[in-house]
């Protein structure tokens, strides 16, 4: 499975507790300054790899399956990707041991990495603030490392049930 996530210098605040009578105050900011993470997972595994890329296009897709397929060398790699534009690309490059099999249009839920984004959005970036890009990239590299150091968490994250039955029952 394999996805992007831009992270950006636009906050979102969102809901934290504080005591009774108080109310909380939490930073914001609006910069227009995002970096885009390219991430794939086994989901059987709870192994995940990933990369920090300056945009999403066919270009940095190319370096990303380069890296997933060096990574793992000696695997053959199925890999679920969405209908982005560069995923479709005639100028994509294609490792030997990769293959893309496409989701339905506009059917994120299906994409377990998904949830990783969502994991990463909620217990790292919230009510934050960043004061430059260099510093929301090492912010993002930082959980990105604690993520992938878990992969019991990263697979009950992604390892849905018909993920389950196609690992455990191949035809």
């Amino acid at each position: 499975m394999q996805d992007e996530a831009r992270f950006g210098r636009i906050t979102q605040p969102t809901r934290c507790w504080a005591p009774e009578d108080i109310r909380p105050c939490v930073p914001n900011q609006i910069v227009r300054e995002a970096i885009y993470t390219f991430a794939a997972v086994a989901p059987q595994t709870g192994q995940m790899t990933s990369t920090i890329l300056p945009t999403a296009n066919t270009e940095m897709m190319n370096i990303f399956l380069k890296q997933v397929s060096q990574e793992f060398i000696n695997s053959f790699i199925v890999m679920q990707v969405d209908q982005a534009g560069w995923h479709r690309s005639r100028s994509l490059e294609i490792p030997e041991n990769i293959r893309l099999i496409f989701q339905p249009p506009y059917s994120p839920e299906t994409n377990p990495v998904e949830h990783m984004w969502e994991e990463l959005r909620e217990k790292h970036f919230p009510n934050r603030i960043f004061s430059s890009l260099d510093t929301l990239q090492e912010h993002l590299c930082n959980a990105l490392c604690e993520l992938s150091s878990h992969p019991d968490l990263v697979r009950s994250m992604t390892y849905f049930p018909h993920i389950r039955a196609a690992c455990e029952n191949p035809t």
